[in-house]
């Protein structure tokens, strides 16, 4: 289970999260949605305890994010939404890098990594060189190096940018299956079609606060909209300046 408490974040003057709170439960997956500059990956980086908050309070599994980072480090899995990796070695090397630092035994290092490479189909890549490897199969072996130590809670900050249809698909399946297993994932994407498929809950982030949370039926039905793309464009306010610019777009030709 996640919980978050009044978080707040500062950098220098400026307020990035004001206050927010939510639960992701277990066997739950939570879409955290926002326009860019929202505050969406700077609170997934605090609850991977990648930076500390200003205020407020995060526990992941009973474990206080700002007390024990470490300790909620190796029982999660986080996934940037840009791929951070040593691109001077290949995918092999790196995951045999991720296992050792993890302590996963040989056998089932070699196990879990034959699966998750046939999943994404990566085989032909694992000898290569990471630096020379596409952004969309550099994801690929950064979400594998975040699941190889089969982490009890899950957090995502994008991680599905770059996929191709089919790894994302496979992605999808995944997401569900960790859910099956009792895990609490927390998932932030701008692909609202996905949110909608995926997610049991959904968090609209906008300016730093927590402005709207429930399933997508409950914010359609809220927000009187058909479908989670409108309901996202109306909530954050963007729902008549998409319609202006599409309306001088039409002009123009």
């Amino acid at each position: 289970m996640i919980e978050v408490e009044n978080l707040t974040k500062r950098f220098g003057g400026k307020v990035v999260l004001k206050g927010i709170s939510f639960t992701v439960h277990d066997g739950e997956i939570y879409g955290l949605l926002g326009p860019n500059g929202s505050g969406k990956s700077t609170t997934m980086r605090i609850l991977a305890g990648i930076i500390p908050s200003s205020d407020g309070k995060v526990v992941i599994n009973g474990i206080n994010v700002a007390e024990r980072p470490m300790d909620v480090k190796r029982i999660t899995g986080y996934i940037p939404e840009t791929p951070l990796l040593y691109e001077s070695l290949t995918p092999m090397e790196f995951f045999s890098l991720v296992g050792s630092i993890r302590g996963i035994p040989k056998g089932e290092l070699e196990g879990r990594v034959e699966r998750l490479v046939s999943a994404f189909g990566i085989g032909e890549y694992i000898g290569e060189l990471i630096g020379t490897l596409s952004f969309g199969t550099r994801q690929k072996v950064s979400i594998i190096a975040g699941l190889l130590h089969d982490p009890e809670v899950l957090i995502f900050d994008e991680a599905i940018n770059g996929l191709d249809p089919k790894s994302a698909r496979i992605m999808k399946e995944l997401l569900n299956g960790f859910k099956e297993e009792g895990k609490s994932i927390a998932f932030s994407t701008h692909v609202l079609a996905i949110a909608e498929a995926v997610c049991d809950r959904i968090g609209i982030i906008y300016n730093g606060e927590l402005i709207a949370e429930g399933t997508p039926d409950e914010l359609k039905s809220f927000a009187h909209e058909e479908n989670l793309e409108d309901v996202f464009l109306k909530l954050t306010q963007s729902q008549e300046e998409v319609s202006s610019l599409v309306r001088a777009l039409r002009e123009a030709f």
